[in-house]
């Protein structure tokens, strides 16, 4: 295990941030599935943490995909001179949190499922379509072989239709994924939402979460709670240009902690 100092970082939090579906917690440590590693965290205090992993892959694929070269305490600043009562309250609660770069194929399958559900289902829909493939995420010509049918079974309901459609958007190259990186982020939105089940909100969740575009705002119902009670249903996005969806995590994380 390699230990490192990494202030603004709580792997128990951005876990249960409702941003990706493969962190767990093991008996001693959190396990992390992505981008084809299987990585082991220790939290060992509030700035350290302990990685199971070569200093060579920390660096080339864990700093970037936990993205530490950031500084979240500069953006933290900002949002706390705001002198926003309830955003205070949010990023102290959340001091922890980063937004994850993500692979972009397995946001778009996630926040698909993802739709009018919970975490724990959604988490365990997506272990459903994972087995096979162990620490792979499935590609869409893996999907292909599955029916609407089987799909359903293991918990997608009425997404399953979804799915079935943007896999077979992305086997076609109607859907391509390279040309979306490319795209800025009004122009990828706009490109996201010509797909079945594709909305605004999927479309923002895919956006800041799998093409690490912070400057989307994703509007669940969490989001639209917070607008309505603490900002009388008018929340200035533009105070937080080019970081508005890191704003949006430390909402989401704090409220939800409330609904609890």
């Amino acid at each position: 295990m390699l230990k490192f100092k990494i202030p603004d970082f709580s792997i128990e939090q951005i876990a249960n941030s409702g941003q990706c579906f493969r962190i767990n917690k093991t008996e001693n440590a959190w396990q992390v599935i992505a981008l084809g590693k299987v990585l082991e965290i220790q939290q060992v205090d509030k700035n350290s943490c302990a990685f199971n992993c070569s200093k060579e892959e920390y660096e080339n694929i864990w700093t970037n995909y936990f993205d530490l070269n950031r500084n979240y305490n500069e953006i933290k600043k900002a949002i706390l001179e705001t002198k926003d009562a309830y955003l205070i309250k949010a990023v102290e609660y959340g001091y922890g949190l980063r937004i994850l770069k993500q692979d972009a194929w397995e946001i778009i399958v996630s926040f698909i499922i993802s739709q009018r559900n919970n975490i724990p289902r959604i988490k365990n829909t997506i272990k459903k379509l994972c087995v096979p493939y162990g620490a792979f995420f499935p590609w869409a010509s893996d999907l292909a072989k599955h029916t609407e049918k089987d799909f359903k079974s293991m918990g997608l309901g009425y997404r399953a239709k979804y799915l079935v459609d943007i896999v077979k958007a992305v086997n076609s190259g109607d859907f391509d994924i390279e040309y979306l990186k490319k795209l800025s982020y009004q122009d990828a939105i706009k490109y996201m939402k010509q797909f079945n089940g594709i909305g605004d909100k999927v479309a923002n969740c895919i956006a800041l979460f799998g093409l690490h575009k912070i400057e989307a705002f994703p509007r669940d119902v969490w989001i639209n709670r917070i607008i309505e009670n603490q900002y009388n249903g008018k929340f200035n996005i533009k105070r937080f240009a080019g970081y508005a969806g890191i704003v949006q995590q430390y909402m989401f994380f704090y409220q939800r902690s409330l609904g609890r």
